[in-house]
């Protein structure tokens, strides 16, 4: 199905090549549009993600109706709404491509499938979902204990090349400030080059 998905599982766990296919078996290939929704706020979210092109903002909209982006996912990174998912409520997030994009999709009952019929299936979503914590908890102490300069540094690090494909305005959505003081950060960094 997809190289980029062998390779991702192959660094955490170990299959035979039967296995994985019968692994990538349950997953379907979904294109989306630029501007396109994988996810909108109000649905149930039955499925688990994984980028293969393109790229998603995984969003809510605050008390103030402001975009607050929790994070991006690019190539290799996966999208869902975990809560809605594995609490069957209504979603609060919105997952929505910035470009054309194909996403490999596994349905909650598909998995559910998976961890009965292949071993290693749920130790590789453990993993993910461990590593997924770590990332994060380290989103939520950078929010609450580092200043925007930072945060932004840290984004550029996280999202190499990123920056040049979105708008000021979703750089700082995920950053937690105004556009207007991005451009303050931005200036005053490319003044100390």
């Amino acid at each position: 199905m997809s190289d980029l998905l062998y390779h991702y599982i192959k660094q955490y766990v170990d299959f035979s090549e039967d296995e994985f296919k019968r692994f990538s078996e349950s997953f379907n290939k979904v294109q989306f549009q630029k501007n396109d929704f994988a996810l909108k706020e109000g649905n149930y979210c039955l499925f688990e993600g994984f980028v293969t092109s393109g790229c998603f903002k995984v969003y809510y909209l605050n008390e103030k109706g402001m975009e607050q982006t929790l994070y991006f996912a690019v190539e290799g990174w996966w999208i869902t709404d975990i809560d809605s998912m594995i609490n069957r409520v209504p979603s609060i997030l919105n997952i929505q491509a910035l470009e054309n994009s194909e996403v490999l999709m596994v349905l909650k009952e598909n998995k559910e499938h998976l961890y009965k019929t292949i071993p290693w299936v749920e130790k590789l979503f453990r993993i993910m979902n461990q590593r997924s914590s770590v990332a994060l908890q380290r989103r939520i102490l950078s929010l609450t204990g580092k200043t925007a300069d930072r945060r932004y540094l840290e984004f550029l690090e996280k999202y190499p090349g990123l920056e040049q494909k979105i708008t000021q305005q979703q750089v700082a959505s995920y950053l937690g400030i105004t556009h207007e003081f991005l451009s303050k950060i931005r200036k005053k960094m490319s003044l100390q080059k």
